[in-house]
């Protein structure tokens, strides 16, 4: 709602107080023009988010009063505290709140609660209250559940007459029993927020009740080796506050961290897995294995000058859009952003070289391969520019990149053509059905592949605005749309391979597209967490595709 709200609503925007307790969070809302209200001016403009908290009713009416319009997004389990307790007030009940006494949460619910309200922090402030005729405990929603376990006990053997409730939030219950689970099956619990978020310091103190070493940090800088040096199997939680992007710092920096420490064979290969993924140049020679794979499914003969057009495409164009789209990279890989930052005239550089050489290359193979070339480079140099000056025309989709899941369907088709057609186009007469099947399936493996991505980065693409498929759909139809495509893309070789249209390198090529719906199936399981390793495998599909093709041309 927060970051919805300047497009939404009149301005300046305020939250009152922090959003959520997490500065990396702050920092976002700064640089979108969203700021943080410490106190209500007698007089001002513009909106108030009221945040997940909550706050009492007095709150709202000075805000009104001050002349500010409200967005109250106060979290739906808050308000069904906040109305239990009104409901309780109004037939003169006692409300007792245990909770933290400062956290912005219980100090909106005591205002719900009048002068009959009460706070109490552990059980000895809840043994020192008085006896009340009627009271009504509830919880803060971020409480340890295990403590509000034993207030209910204590309730019950002493005031059995007070009514209890547990608003305990059931995602907050649940976390901590899955970092309970955690705990049990690890050597040390990484536990990543920001120092004052009540439900993160939770997972720590629930963490260390299992007598396992558990270190609170809200980023990768904190991180110490001297933390893990006894630890064989490390285990990462986060606080629901805590945005994506911190949690891939962390855990890309371990992997980084620990393999530095073991100083093997391992990490060599993590070093050129990293180096082959974020120069593109694994990605780049995946283009090529596709293209070999499409020339042996139409039955063309091996064409070298095809594979390098590919290849050289893929190359320079994805070096150009991370260059140009680095504010993304910022939060869905921050890795890749700091690298592009840091070599980003020797990359430009390299996307020029890289798609000259491809159009030489093109040109040499004809006119119309050149002129397809061509118009592919110039839609994907003009993809992040405004072709429609604000001036004249009053619309949100002035560049191509504004239209919603244009990337993911521009790049599958760039890969399509170059993979599929443009080797046809070589060979007179050979465009028809199969280049048509042929690209489909090409179009396919990248499409499922550039999707997957986007689910990882759909918190960044949120926050930078970009409307991918994930973001649109959600991730759970995303994968089962992905999974339903990798599915289709499975019978279509098996079929054309049974029906003649392609060769039985059809039935061999079958295996990619089960091969990245496992990846999904697994990472949907949670088995796959992102990383380096993650996205290697990912696109070893491509590279998968060439090596099956070259082992059948061999037999």
């Amino acid at each position: 709602m927060a970051l919805d709200a300047p497009n939404n609503y009149e301005g300046p925007i305020y939250t009152l107080g922090p959003l959520i307790h997490n500065p990396q969070v702050l920092t976002v809302l700064e640089e979108k023009g969203i700021s943080t209200m410490k106190d209500i001016p007698a007089q001002g403009s513009g909106t108030v988010l009221i945040r997940a908290h909550g706050v009492p009713p007095e709150i709202k009416k000075n805000l009104v009063k001050a002349g500010f319009n409200i967005v109250d997004a106060t979290c739906p389990r808050v308000l069904k505290v906040q109305t239990i307790i009104r409901k309780y007030s109004r037939q003169g009940y006692t409300s007792i709140i245990v909770g933290d006494k400062d956290h912005s949460e219980v100090v909106g619910l005591l205002g719900h609660a009048g002068k009959n309200g009460y706070i109490a922090s552990s059980l000895d402030e809840l043994k020192n209250l008085p006896p009340f005729d009627q009271a009504i405990i509830v919880a803060q929603t971020t409480q340890n559940v295990l403590f509000f376990e034993q207030v209910k006990t204590w309730a019950k053997t002493h005031f059995p007459h007070y009514e209890v409730f547990n608003t305990v939030c059931d995602s907050t219950e649940k976390r901590q029993a899955d970092v309970k689970r955690l705990a049990n099956l690890v050597d040390v619990v990484l536990v990543v927020g920001g120092r004052n978020s009540a439900n993160t310091q939770r997972l720590v103190e629930v963490a260390n009740r299992c007598g396992k070493p558990a270190y609170h940090i809200e980023g990768e800088t904190e991180l110490d080796a001297g933390m893990l040096v006894a630890a064989k199997c490390i285990g990462i939680t986060a606080g629901a506050s805590t945005p994506n992007w911190t949690i891939k710092r962390v855990y890309r920096a371990l992997e980084a961290l620990l393999l530095r420490k073991d100083q093997s064979w391992r990490e060599i290969l993590f070093k050129i897995q990293r180096a082959l993924l974020l120069s593109n140049v694994y990605l780049s020679i995946g283009a090529g294995c596709l293209c070999y794979a499409c020339i042996g499914l139409q039955g063309i003969e091996f064409s070298l000058p095809n594979l390098l057009v590919s290849t050289l495409y893929v190359q320079s164009m994805h070096i150009f859009n991370h260059l140009t789209a680095r504010k993304a990279d910022r939060y869905n890989d921050p890795d890749k952003a700091s690298f592009y930052l840091k070599h980003k005239d020797s990359l430009a550089l390299l996307s020029i070289i890289t798609g000259a050489a491809g159009l030489s290359i093109a040109y040499f193979m004809g006119m119309i391969p050149f002129l397809l070339l061509l118009s592919m480079i110039a839609t994907g140099l003009s993809y992040n520019f405004e072709l429609l000056p604000t001036h004249f025309f009053k619309t949100k989709y002035r560049r191509i990149r504004d239209i919603p899941a244009s990337k993911t369907i521009l790049i599958a088709a760039a890969w399509g053509i170059l993979t599929s057609v443009l080797p046809a186009i070589s060979v007179p007469g050979k465009i028809g059905l199969g280049t048509a099947l042929v690209f489909f399936w090409s179009a396919s493996m990248v499409f499922v592949r550039t999707s997957f991505f986007d689910i990882l980065d759909m918190q960044g693409d949120r926050i930078v605005g970009k409307e991918t498929i994930p973001t649109l759909l959600g991730e759970k139809k995303t994968t089962r749309l992905l999974k339903f495509v990798m599915g289709i893309s499975f019978f279509l070789l098996c079929l054309s391979a049974v029906s003649h249209i392609f060769p039985n390198l059809g039935f061999a090529l079958a295996i990619c597209p089960i091969f990245l719906f496992m990846i999904l199936s697994f990472h949907e399981r949670g088995d796959m967490p992102p990383g380096i390793r993650l996205e290697f495998l990912v696109e070893t599909q491509f590279v998968l595709a060439g090596i099956i093709t070259f082992v059948y041309s061999l037999a």
